[in-house]
């Protein structure tokens, strides 16, 4: 049988019956938006080779997409595995599913650039080594669409500075872990996650620029307005950054101590904390020297925080 072409479909491949296995890809890459085929093996678990079979399938038929912005990517670098999106067919299974509304992937997919690409990888890239470590420590993951928050996701909200300048918040994921503490009680803790890849300014001379230190600010008036408690239901929450490099974490350090308060609410860390397990990794912390892991926390958040 001839080699199929990557990134263009043929109407050569058979059709088959949608597997359950086949629902459970699709409904994966709708709540990551995109994963590279390796993210999905080691999630779903099972025959490498068959499920590299099922997703070159779904993309032949329309399920899936291989987005062309990783082209470039792919072509430099064979070592990547391929990532995937949703195609159109698959829209109308997660209506039926989960009564999510009909949207056009496949041309959503086609319209995003690279940067856009390589920065939702990199949300997917945390959130996936995350996954894997919660389930070798039995912590338990509740992703975005599990949390029930009163609000309409993707997530977004506004807080007012104490200037009265108004900012908009909005992470690049939310997601909660909930494990016992060493009395054995549970804790709940969530996480606003915000992956950066060093393209943004870390601080401009007007609020009214994009910079990291605008982000920070906004979180720190969350934390401190109670937005929250009171408008997303969220008793307590940390900030967790992943960014490119160690000077670029220490770039950030520096901003976040510019801050007048808050500081315990936001972790830091490089990507090489990927190559790493998640949970028992160590944590830069803002408040000045400090060191925390992610499921090591007191009761109270407030204690954490100055």
């Amino acid at each position: 049988m001839p080699r199929l072409p990557r990134f263009q479909r043929v109407a050569t491949v058979a059709p088959r019956q949608l597997t359950a296995r086949d629902h459970e890809i699709i409904r994966l890459i709708h709540r990551h938006r995109f994963l590279r085929s390796h993210q999905i093996i080691a999630l779903l678990g099972g025959s490498a080779q068959n499920l590299s079979r099922r997703l070159q399938w779904l993309f032949h038929h329309g399920y899936l997409e291989r987005p062309r912005a990783q082209l470039e990517y792919y072509e430099r670098s064979g070592s990547q595995t391929i990532a995937y999106g949703l195609g159109n067919k698959s829209s109308s299974l997660l209506q039926h599913d989960s009564g999510s509304p009909p949207a056009s992937w496949s041309e959503k997919n086609r319209a995003i650039g690279r940067m856009y690409l390589a920065h939702a990888l990199l949300v997917s890239d945390v959130m996936v080594s995350l996954e894997l470590a919660c389930r070798q420590h039995g912590v338990r993951l509740l992703h975005e669409d599990e949390l029930k928050l009163p609000i309409e996701t993707p997530l977004r909200w506004r807080v007012k500075l104490r200037a009265g300048t108004k900012l908009a918040v909005i992470p690049d994921r939310v997601f909660a872990l909930e494990y016992p503490d060493q009395t054995g009680q549970m804790q709940r803790i969530s996480y606003f996650l915000e992956a950066d890849r060093g393209t943004m300014p870390v601080v401009r001379h007007k609020l009214s620029q994009t910079s990291f230190y605008r982000k920070l600010l906004a979180y720190e008036a969350t934390w401190t307005n109670k937005v929250h408690q009171r408008h997303l239901g969220i008793p307590r929450f940390r900030v967790l950054t992943v960014t490119t490099s160690a000077a670029r974490v220490k770039s950030l350090l520096d901003a976040c101590s510019q801050l007048q308060r808050g500081h315990g609410l936001f972790l830091f860390a490089d990507e090489s904390v990927l190559q790493r397990e998640l949970l028992s990794a160590v944590w830069q912390c803002g408040k000045a020297a400090a060191l925390s892991a992610l499921v090591d926390l007191p009761n109270q958040a407030n204690s954490h925080v100055s």
